[in-house]
């Protein structure tokens, strides 16, 4: 197996840029795909050719016949799957990286905007990025972050359909009978041996189940997001009816049409109007 190090790596820093359901997505990756891919792969498949065997002397034959058994190497298809499912979040990750950085340089210069101004604007706060640093998936990253989710499922789906286009059931039998007419035999064929069937029959399920439990985990999120996201639009919705219901209820009665001056204020000055009026009255009496 080659060095997974690097793309390990890459796929860590996307732990900060997740969800929940996200990180154990990423855990499922590194520890039953790629872990377990690397540790035991070379042990169960290495005597993928060396131990295939066919009852014939025929030059070519045995050849031929792994050849149409194997088209391709399952450890080959499941590391290009790997490498496949796991490019979308790396693309989400780079996406992320920019707007942020972009965020950061936008919000350094309108510091350096307002230490400057006299006029003692308040800066504005960022939107992709909490007091914390922790990452808000809305907006841009949010259509990124959904639009990486469905092309993983589709990949996974796709292949796992491929995977039995390709190679056939999922059960590997310990022989079958090969019936490649040139260079086999025309009318006998051979008869091919597979080495430790169940072993590897076992690790093609186990394959398998992972990548399900892959996508049912995409499809979580995609419903995790989306219900996060109608619930923040109904708190946004309730707070602006609640500030809309307390501006209309004392609103109109502490101010006036003229220029917001208190209505209890004027109320007070005409009654102390009066109060004189009726002084200067009883004096000119």
């Amino acid at each position: 197996m080659g060095d997974w190090s690097y793309l390990a790596l890459l796929l860590d820093k996307v732990q900060s840029h997740s969800t929940v359901v996200g990180k154990i997505w990423m855990s499922v990756l590194f520890l039953f795909r790629i872990f377990v891919l690397g540790a035991a792969a070379d042990k169960v498949w290495g005597d993928e050719v060396s131990e295939f065997h066919c009852d014939t002397m025929e030059p070519g034959c045995e050849h031929a016949c792994y050849n149409w058994k194997f088209p391709l190497s399952y450890v080959h298809y499941w590391v290009l799957q790997i490498t496949f499912v796991s490019t979308p979040t790396l693309v989400y990750l780079g996406h992320a990286v920019h707007i942020i950085h972009r965020e950061k340089k936008m919000m350094g210069q309108q510091l350096g905007d307002t230490s400057t101004d006299s006029g003692g604007r308040v800066p504005k706060k960022p939107k992709y990025t909490d007091d914390r640093g922790k990452v808000k998936i809305k907006g841009v990253l949010f259509c990124t972050y959904m639009s990486q989710l469905v092309i993983k499922i589709l990949l996974e789906v796709g292949f796992t359909v491929g995977q039995f286009y390709i190679f056939g059931p999922i059960f590997m039998e310990s022989y079958f009978h090969c019936t490649m007419s040139p260079p086999c035999a025309r009318f006998s064929g051979a008869q091919c041996y597979i080495s430790r069937p169940t072993e590897k029959t076992i690790f093609i399920f186990f394959m398998l189940v992972v990548s399900g439990v892959s996508v049912l985990l995409n499809v979580v999120e995609i419903i995790y997001l989306l219900c996060s996201r109608s619930r923040g639009n109904s708190k946004k919705r309730l707070a602006a009816y609640q500030q809309y219901v307390l501006s209309s209820q004392h609103g109109p009665a502490t101010t006036s049409h003229y220029g917001g001056v208190p209505l209890q204020g004027l109320t007070v000055h005409c009654n102390d109007d009066k109060h004189v009026d009726s002084d200067s009255k009883e004096k000119d009496t």
